[in-house]
């Protein structure tokens, strides 16, 4: 019997319109360009702007356009899922909202929140449902709107990230291509050093809540880098160790765009070379669950059916993963 594979056989990105540059941060916090680009590698990054628009309304654009690619109907979805850390509401959740958006009722759509790391982690839920044999179309999201959560007065983080999605179709693959492992790890210890403490039900907002700036994400920046070295690339590596991969055997890395340095870790710790990895940092910043499919979505011409792909994130929580993926066209 032929064993079903949930291959990839779509991707779509969005990136809202409006452009905040390192020059635009310089007249807003004591930074520059230099001091960004060295330590980060980001030059710009898009910014959701208009009243009343959220998370939602990223993810619809690349949901909407990934039918129109794949030639699928909205009533042929079977299942939605979304990974964000900024929904636009507590609920419902901003699948649902995809869904109302796109015209499609009465089938399964929910959130998954495992911040940078999200896309990962809902692109191993999603392939679970086509791997059964229960669903044949499930489309992953990876959106945020990180600008509705950033405190444009603290230099450390307010020039690190960007707002966009990325949406791929899943169905079942039968040629051995597909998602062929995912590994996923987490450790709640990092609470401390990467969180946005505000706006939950252990602080819910008020006038302490707000004045402290707690709804805003906090960063211990050493901290995070330190950890998301080692964690990013040790799943890098994991999973090709554990299905004999080399770095000769792997085609492109596909990493979460957080940090120049941290993606150069990764690749050295794999035996990658540059010319291997997708990287598109400088234009878009970290755009937290939307980085990996926007770096799929950028390099979709230059992927051919059965080219190796590692992908490996790190971000809040602390949550970490990868996949080995087989591209299925």
């Amino acid at each position: 019997m032929t064993q079903i594979k949930a291959a990839i056989t779509g991707v779509q990105g969005y990136l809202p319109p409006d452009i905040l540059t390192n020059a635009d941060l310089e007249k807003i916090v004591d930074t520059n360009d230099e001091w960004i680009v060295s330590r980060t590698g980001i030059k710009q990054r898009h910014i959701l702007r208009g009243e009343g628009l959220g998370t939602s309304h990223m993810a619809v654009e690349a949901a909407r356009g990934l039918l129109k690619k794949t030639n699928t109907a909205p009533e042929e979805v079977d299942l939605i899922i979304c990974a964000t850390v900024t929904p636009d509401f507590i609920f419902p959740s901003t699948a649902n909202l995809v869904c109302d958006m796109l015209g499609i009722k009465n089938i399964g759509s929910f959130d998954v929140q495992a911040a940078c790391s999200g896309f990962i982690y809902a692109l191993s839920t999603g392939a679970q449902f086509i791997e059964t044999g229960k669903y044949k179309k499930v489309v992953v999201i990876g959106a945020d709107k990180m600008s509705s959560i950033i405190d444009y007065k603290d230099r450390t983080t307010c020039v690190l990230f960007g707002d966009g999605a990325g949406a791929v179709m899943l169905e079942p693959g039968t040629e051995g291509n597909g998602i062929i492992d995912t590994l996923l790890r987490s450790d709640g210890g990092g609470l401390p050093y990467l969180n946005q403490k505000g706006g939950g039900s252990r602080y819910p907002p008020s006038h302490e809540t707000i004045d402290a700036r707690w709804h805003y994400v906090y960063q211990d920046g050493p901290q995070v880098f330190k950890y998301a070295v080692k964690n990013m690339a040790d799943a890098a590596a994991e999973i090709m160790e554990r299905n004999h991969l080399s770095g000769d055997d792997v085609n492109w890395l596909v990493p979460h765009q957080a940090n120049k340095r941290i993606i150069d870790a990764t690749a050295n710790r794999m035996g990658v070379g540059s010319e291997k990895v997708m990287m598109n940092i400088e234009r878009y910043g970290n755009t937290t669950a939307a980085t990996i499919p926007l770096c799929l979505w950028d390099y979709e011409k230059q992927l051919h059916k059965g080219d190796n792909l590692i992908l490996a994130a790190f971000g809040g929580g602390f949550t970490w993963g990868s996949a080995y993926i087989r591209w299925a066209y």
